[in-house]
């Protein structure tokens, strides 16, 4: 049986598959977790270090360790020149989801091109 829930969405389920049964497990599983009593349970921790706040000096080196511009840098974090200019200025603050590419374009400067956002192409002295 294949059914179609929104547009380009198929899934294929099996004659097997029920959907009730798999939500009532699921639910059961639940309750016996909270009761303790689930065996084989696991649980698994997270730790997210908390967001880097940078200086417009450091946003300024990140972008100068990129080799990119103004318009370049804007362009791959997804913002706008006025925003790159505003950090830099000191005058605001990138947003936390920004605060968090600075820190993986910090800790990896190939993140970008390994992960196709940016290309770069070789160029040649004439």
């Amino acid at each position: 049986m294949t059914r179609t829930f929104q547009e380009g969405m198929v899934i294929k389920m099996s004659a097997e598959f029920n959907l009730y049964d798999s939500i009532k497990t699921g639910m059961e599983e639940a309750i016996e977790f909270s009761k303790g009593t689930l065996k084989n349970a696991r649980i698994d921790y997270v730790t997210i270090l908390p967001l880097r706040q940078y200086s417009r000096e450091e946003i300024k080196a990140i972008r100068a360790q990129k080799g990119m511009t103004q318009s370049i840098f804007a362009k791959t974090l997804g913002v706008s020149i006025k925003t790159i200019e505003a950090w830099e200025a000191g005058t605001s603050k990138p947003s936390g989801t920004a605060s968090r590419l600075l820190e993986l374009l910090e800790r990896d400067n190939e993140i970008f091109e390994r992960h196709s956002i940016v290309a770069r192409q070789e160029t040649r002295a004439i």
